[in-house]
């Protein structure tokens, strides 16, 4: 009966965020390092030899196909999952008429984030990554910042899309 009257005079209000606690932070850099990560797993796959003469070399092969492909699956997941925070909880509709290409672009990323899961194919996993800079690009330019290509500095040898 208290908690009704305390109810009555302090009304529950709701807060909408993309965590539980309207924080306000968003940025794509984890769905890039995630692109650079398929590609690199990709890389390490295509790389591997099952042609040895050595049976204990085939086996490490073995066992390391099966790491390499565990850890390109959890990027690609970790990506589409970034991917959708942020196109589902920042972007706005008054956003959205200014970006009239993002669900697009959200929708070309969750395909090839699923080709990439799907095949070992290092072109299908620059094209992930290419989506994935164009969409930081536009989330940078809604926030009013300039986004930049910089040197990712990883062996993948690609850029990431920071702002100045």
């Amino acid at each position: 009966m208290i908690t009704k009257l305390i109810d009555l005079i302090f009304p529950i209000k709701t807060a909408y965020a993309h965590c539980d606690i309207p924080c306000g932070i968003y940025d794509p850099h984890n769905a890039q390092v995630a692109a650079h990560t398929i590609i690199r797993m990709t890389t390490m796959i295509n790389d591997l030899k099952f042609d040895s003469e050595d049976e204990d070399e085939i086996k490490k092969s073995h066992h390391q196909i099966a790491r390499l492909v565990k850890v390109k699956e959890e990027h690609a997941e970790l990506l589409k999952h970034e991917v959708r925070v942020i196109w589902g909880d920042y972007f706005k509709p008054e956003i959205v008429e200014k970006f009239p290409d993002l669900h697009d672009q959200v929708w070309k990323i969750m395909r090839l984030a699923s080709k990439a899961r799907q095949e070992v194919n290092l072109a299908a996993a620059d094209e992930l990554l290419e989506a994935v800079q164009k969409f930081a690009e536009t989330y940078y330019q809604s926030k009013g910042l300039e986004p930049v290509r910089v040197k990712s500095g990883f062996p993948t040898e690609g850029e990431i899309v920071v702002h100045k």
